[in-house]
């Protein structure tokens, strides 16, 4: 499965620059609203360095790392619900994304205008927030109007499906909740999925500072942390100037450039990292002489399920799946050696796939 993020915000908070950095991919950024119109996609390689490691012990002739999509979707403004700044537009492209990273602007530069002609994240992630809950209240409005025609035939699972669309249009409207943060019993879920709510969706926040306040942060900062925290939301502190920047140094450059400012990884290694915790995802490992690669896959997933992410012939005709952890693998330096040690498994259909595992799937079809 490839993780597919949607990059929103205010316009002229960094969306762009923060995209471009992230995927080398040449979106268009300049210091006025809607440069952005239709959604721009980069496909950027997961770090993991243990995939790296792992070819070279197996001597895999290539390395192949899970993917992740950004989608830089243009500058949202108040509004835009009913249109605004093409709205209708842009809040279709956030449906179709597994996540919201939500760029806010905590840094100062008068060089760079803002909307509302000052610095304020609460703000700024109001006027995003209520955008996305005044969309949903009209999508629940639209289902609960079919659905209500629908009830008068009498049908019980209908009626149920009604009374939970109301309750959540009642939490959405009248207590402005996040969908994501209203309570559903297991039976309600399908429900829950079907009406692609935008605050269904986990929201990653993206503090977007100078370089000078990568490493320590600000006041700014610190409201983003308050208002993620309340919100079960992520955060992560970026420098979308900075990562530009580190687009045009090589490896070794880059490590020494972010000693400088006090960290120890880019921004896209801890966007991916909080991403991938944020969705509870998780990565295993094949390798072979053609290739070493990584997957990825839901915490939990049972063996033949994440046999399918690889092929469904895999899931429809599992027989066993032989696993070593990354750990043991790398200790004992192949396969083989991991096998004669004694830590390479035979696992059955009911095995929970860990991170880091290295699996070799045995099937029949």
């Amino acid at each position: 499965m490839s993780l597919r993020c949607g990059i929103v915000g205010l316009p002229n908070v960094g969306k762009s620059t923060l995209f471009n950095a992230l995927s080398q991919a040449g979106a268009e950024s300049a210091n006025y609203p809607f440069c952005t119109i239709d959604p721009n996609v980069g496909v950027v390689s997961v770090p993991d360095a243990r995939l790296k490691r792992l070819a070279l012990l197996a001597k895999s002739a290539d390395a192949v790392p899970a993917t992740i999509e950004f989608v830089d979707i243009a500058g949202l403004v108040a509004g835009a619900s009913k249109g605004e700044g093409l709205g209708n537009q842009f809040l279709a492209h956030i449906r179709e994304t597994d996540a919201i990273i939500h760029v806010v602007r905590c840094f100062e530069d008068e060089n760079v205008v803002h909307v509302a002609g000052k610095v304020a994240p609460d703000n700024d992630i109001d006027v995003i927030n209520t955008e996305l809950l005044l969309k949903d209240i009209e999508t629940l409005e639209r289902r609960i109007d079919r659905l209500g025609r629908q009830a008068k035939s009498g049908d019980k699972r209908t009626r149920e499906e009604l009374a939970f669309c109301e309750r959540v249009l009642q939490s959405v409207s009248d207590n402005m909740l996040p969908a994501r943060q209203i309570d559903t019993a297991p039976e309600e879920a399908d429900w829950m999925r079907e009406l692609s709510l935008l605050t269904a969706k986990p929201v990653l926040y993206a503090a977007n500072v100078s370089e000078a306040d990568l490493a320590e942060g600000n006041e700014y900062v610190e409201t983003v942390r308050r208002r993620a925290s309340a919100e079960g939301a992520g955060v992560v502190v970026v420098s979308a100037e900075l990562e530009a920047q580190l687009t045009e140094l090589d490896e070794d450059e880059r490590r020494l450039f972010l000693a400088d400012v006090g960290v120890t990884s880019s921004g896209l290694d801890r966007l991916v990292q909080a991403a991938y915790e944020l969705l509870g995802l998780i990565t295993y490992f094949t390798a072979g002489p053609k290739e070493a690669r990584a997957w990825t896959i839901k915490s939990g997933t049972l063996a033949p399920q994440a046999a399918a992410v690889i092929h469904t012939d895999f899931e429809r005709g599992f027989i066993r799946a032989e696993t070593i952890a990354f750990a043991d693998y790398e200790t004992h330096g192949s396969e083989a050696a991991a096998r004669e040690a004694g830590v390479m498994r035979s696992e059955g259909k009911q095995y929970e796939v860990k991170d880091g595992d290295v699996l070799l799937f045995r099937f029949n079809v």
